[in-house]
């Protein structure tokens, strides 16, 4: 940055240098039409070439009349008759001349074109000390910028590396409101939610970990007992089938998960009848509500109509009836309900606490909460669903049903 004030320093000198060479040289050629003015008012001098004519060469000293050889070259080479100034060739040497027409002739005055060192030496120092000056002035503000640029730059770049080894809770300093401060600003909620999602993911760990655990330690449990006699093999298989079956579901749905998260995931964007999908979510479980004693029913009004994918919102709309069923005791009712761009599930089981709405969807939230009251499933199937339907620019919710029990809403987009 210093370096390059400098060079902009340098540059307007530069300008300055061509800038005064310019008003020097306008000075010159006033100069010398005054002095040839002043010449002319004399009426000639001696040794002229022809009566009226005189040539003069001008300095730093008084006027000279020329050679008659360079006074001859002088005369053809400018124009003939009448007043005239500018810049003529002579013998190869660059010259500057002012003609003055007289009562008896002309007056011609030159001098060399090239700026004396004397003419410059006025103008020098002067342009010596502003240049210096300014890339001194330059150089001291880019070094000050460069420290406000650089002191927030630096503090970045250590708290990036501290949030790379894993450190929580790193923050920087914010001052202003300039694009650095909304630089730090962006950092700081960039590592607050990086913090979140590390200890959303330790907590996700732990529960598919202790979800994992406990079928595996009954299956080993029951199959140590099998090995040994202590139960009936009858009851050993339906307990180790049953968890299996339990595991089973858990990895599913962690795959079901994973696949959602995936950068490749897609879905369609197509116009869907949801009464269509609503009657094939209630077919494919009816033969477990019966087992249940649950009655499930489908209720759909004309132009159901919404744009998504037709088999992830029959996932989704599927978890929502399996987790109704789960739920709901015999001798209940699911309710499947289809209007355009809507798909809810209603069920008269134990319904949800207030406080658990917010939170209807947040991985294992519900399963911890009442898996000792209450049948639950893998603890990841109301997070896929909100996925699913956040993937089709949807949205889901959670509400106590009125008369009791809970519905679950999906919204899609209708155009």
């Amino acid at each position: 940055m210093a370096l390059a004030a400098i060079a902009s320093c340098a540059l307007t000198v530069g300008v300055a240098v061509v800038l005064v060479r310019h008003r020097v040289a306008a000075q010159r050629m006033a100069t010398l039409q005054s002095q040839a003015g002043v010449l002319a008012l004399a009426g000639g001098a001696p040794r002229a070439l022809t009566a009226g004519e005189h040539v003069y060469r001008v300095g730093s000293g008084r006027p000279r009349v020329v050679g008659r050889a360079v006074a001859a070259l002088v005369l053809a080479a400018i124009p003939s008759g009448g007043d005239a100034q500018g810049t003529i060739a002579v013998a190869g040497r660059s010259l500057l001349y002012a003609a003055r027409l007289t009562a008896v002739g002309r007056v011609v005055v030159i001098r060399s074109a090239k700026l004396a060192f004397a003419e410059w030496r006025p103008f020098l120092g002067s342009l010596v000390l502003a240049g210096l000056g300014g890339a001194a002035l330059a150089a001291l503000l880019a070094s000050l910028l460069a420290r406000r640029l650089i002191r927030p730059i630096g503090d970045l770049s250590r708290a990036t590396r501290r949030v790379a080894s894993g450190e929580p809770g790193v923050e920087v300093p914010v001052s202003g409101e300039d694009e650095l401060a909304r630089l730090g600003t962006a950092f700081n909620e960039m590592s607050a939610e990086l913090g979140r999602a590390r200890e959303s993911q330790r907590r996700f760990l732990e529960s598919v970990s202790h979800e994992l655990k406990t079928p595996l330690t009954s299956v080993r449990g029951y199959a140590e007992a099998l090995e040994e006699g202590a139960v009936p093999a009858q009851q050993a298989g339906r307990v180790i089938a049953g968890e299996a079956a339990r595991l089973q579901r858990l990895v599913l749905d962690l795959l079901d998960l994973a696949r959602v998260g995936r950068a490749d995931f897609t879905v369609d964007r197509a116009p869907v009848d949801l009464r269509v999908v609503a009657a094939q979510a209630v077919a494919r479980h009816l033969p477990r509500a019966r087992e249940l004693g649950v009655a499930l029913n489908d209720s759909t009004a004309d132009g159901a109509a919404a744009l998504g994918d037709e088999g992830r919102i029959l996932q989704a709309t599927s978890n929502l009836i399996e987790n109704a069923l789960r739920v709901t005791p015999a001798g209940g009712s699911v309710d499947v309900r289809a209007e355009a761009g809507l798909i809810a599930v209603r069920d008269t089981g134990p319904g949800l606490a207030e406080e658990d709405i917010p939170r209807a969807f947040e991985r294992f939230y519900l399963y911890d909460r009442y898996r000792s009251e209450r049948a639950v499933g893998s603890g990841l199937g109301l997070t896929i669903v909100k996925e699913l339907v956040t993937a089709m620019d949807g949205t889901v919710t959670a509400a106590r049903a009125l008369g009791g029990g809970a519905e679950f809403t999906l919204r899609l987009p209708t155009g």
